[in-house]
C-alpha cells in the first residue's frame, strides 16, 4: 500500500560514494559563549554514543589550548584506542607549529593517528581586521601543513569563513597546502552566510579549479553555522555537490547561535537513504549533551524536543488513540510525523489540554494503562477545558 507521495527529488549519489560525518561537539561546541565545559568522563560517555551513532570522526580537542585541554585530548584518544571505536580523531589549531606540535606529540603517545585540522581566516575582512598579507598566509599554510605531515600525521586545511573569500585567494591557499600533504580540506560558513545556490558554487568551484588539477585523492569537508538556520539546508547542499563529509554539533552548540544541529542532520541523511545507521541513541546522546554542557533544549525542537512527537489536537489524537487501541504500532509511529518516531528511540504522545476531545482523553487513558470508560473520558475533558496549559502526568492520574 503506497500511504503518501513525495515530492522530494534527490540526485543521488554516484556508486560507492559515502557520505561521512564529523562530529564537533567537544571542540566547536564547547566554544559557545553560554556553555558549560563538561567533565572528562561525559566527554567519554558522548564518544561512545557518537560510535553507537555511526559518527564517521570526532574533533576531540585543542590540546594546544592548555594543559587541561591536552589531558583530556588524551583521555579522550585513549578511549578510542583501547575500546577500538571506528571513531576516526581529530585536533584543531591554528596553522601555528606551536599549536600543532602538541597534536604530534599526544599522537605519538598514544601510537594513533590525529588528524590536525590547522585554520586560517580567509576572506577579506578577515584580512583587514588582523593585518594579514597575502604572503603571510601562504607561508603559514605551507609551514603549518608540511610540519604536521612531516611529523606523520594526517592534515586537513580549514579555510575560516571560506563563503566570503575571494575565488583567487581561495585557489591559491588550497593549492600550497595540498601541495604541501593536505589530503582533506575544510570550507567553513564560519558566520553562517551561506545559502544553498552559494555552497553548491563554492563546492563546485573548490571540485573543478582547486582539487581536480591537483590529481591528489583530497576530500572536501563542509562546515557550517546557524546565523541564518540554514546549517541542515547548507550541509546537504553541500553533499549535492560533492562534499564528502559535513561536520554537526550535538544540540546545534557553537559560537554565537551555534553549528548544524547533529541531530536534524542524521536523521535527514538517514531520511534521504544517505546514511542507514540506527538512531535509537539519538536521544540520550542529545539528553546528555544539552544537560552536562548547560544547553536546555527548546519544547519545539525538531526530533528531540518535548513537544517533538506528541499532540493534544483533534482530530490527530484521535485518530492515535485509535491506532493505540487496534496495535497499529506502524501507523501510529507515522500518521502525524514525517520522522518515524522509533527511529529515534521515541514513540507518539497523546496529551490532554483545553484543546482536546475524546481523542485525546482515550489515548492518554490507554497509553497509561487505564481502560478509556465514558465517565473517565469525561471527567478528564471537563478539568482540561478549565485549564490555560497541557494537564501533567500526575494531575491526569489523580483524576483517574
Amino acid at each position: 500500500m503506497i500511504l503518501g507521495y513525495d515530492w522530494n527529488q534527490w540526485p543521488g549519489l554516484e556508486p560507492g560514494r559515502v557520505v561521512e560525518v564529523e562530529d564537533e561537539t567537544l571542540r566547536d561546541g564547547l566554544q559557545s559563549p553560554s556553555v558549560v565545559n563538561p567533565d572528562v568522563r561525559i566527554k567519554l560517555r558522548l564518544l561512545h554514543l557518537m560510535e553507537e551513532l555511526g559518527i564517521h570522526g570526532a574533533d576531540i580537542g585543542l590540546p594546544g589550548a592548555g594543559p587541561k585541554a591536552r589531558s583530556d585530548t588524551v583521555r579522550l584518544a585513549r578511549e578510542i584506542r583501547d575500546q577500538r571505536l571506528k571513531l576516526e580523531p581529530s585536533c584543531a589549531a591554528r596553522t601555528l607549529v606551536v599549536d600543532i606540535e602538541p597534536i604530534v606529540e599526544v599522537s605519538q603517545e598514544v601510537g594513533m593517528n590525529i588528524d590536525a585540522n590547522v585554520f586560517l581566516g580567509s576572506s577579506p575582512i578577515r584580512q583587514y581586521a588582523e593585518d594579514w598579507p597575502m604572503d603571510k598566509l601562504l607561508r603559514h599554510t605551507e609551514e603549518s601543513v608540511k610540519f604536521a605531515t612531516s611529523h606523520g600525521i594526517g592534515c586537513m586545511y580549514v579555510t575560516e569563513d571560506t563563503t566570503r573569500a575571494q575565488p583567487d585567494m581561495l585557489k591559491k591557499l588550497y593549492t600550497v597546502a595540498i601541495e604541501n600533504g593536505a589530503r582533506r580540506i575544510c570550507l567553513a560558513d564560519t558566520v553562517g552566510h551561506a545559502t544553498p545556490d552559494g555552497v553548491r558554487a563554492l563546492v563546485t568551484f573548490i571540485k573543478q579549479e582547486v582539487v581536480k588539477p591537483s590529481g591528489e585523492p583530497v576530500k572536501i569537508d563542509w562546515h557550517g553555522h546557524r546565523d541564518r538556520d540554514l546549517g541542515v539546508i547548507n550541509s546537504l547542499a553541500a553533499i549535492e555537490a560533492g562534499a564528502d563529509r559535513v561536520h554537526g554539533c550535538a544540540v546545534g552548540m557553537g559560537e554565537r547561535v551555534g553549528n548544524t544541529p547533529m541531530e536534524l542532520l542524521l536523521v535527514n541523511l538517514k531520511l534521504m537513504g544517505l546514511i542507514h545507521t540506527d538512531l535509537g541513541a539519538l536521544r540520550n546522546y542529545c539528553e546528555l549533551a544539552s544537560t552536562a554542557c548547560g544547553v536546555p533544549v527548546p519544547p519545539h525542537w525538531p526530533v528531540v524536543g518535548r513537544s517533538a512527537f506528541r499532540t493534544a489536537c483533534e482530530p490527530w489524537a484521535d485518530r492515535l488513540a485509535q491506532a493505540r487501541l487496534e496495535e497499529e504500532g506502524w501507523l501510529e509511529d507515522r500518521l502525524y510525523s514525517a520522522i518515524p518516531a522509533h527511529w529515534v528511540g521515541a514513540h507518539p504522545q497523546v496529551v490532554v489540554g483545553p484543546m482536546s476531545g475524546d481523542g485525546a482523553a482515550v489515548g492518554w487513558l490507554l497509553r497509561h494503562g487505564h481502560l478509556p470508560t465514558p465517565d473517565r473520558v469525561r471527567r478528564v475533558l471537563e478539568v482540561a477545558a478549565g485549564a490555560n496549559h497541557l494537564l501533567t502526568d500526575r494531575q491526569l492520574e489523580s483524576l483517574v
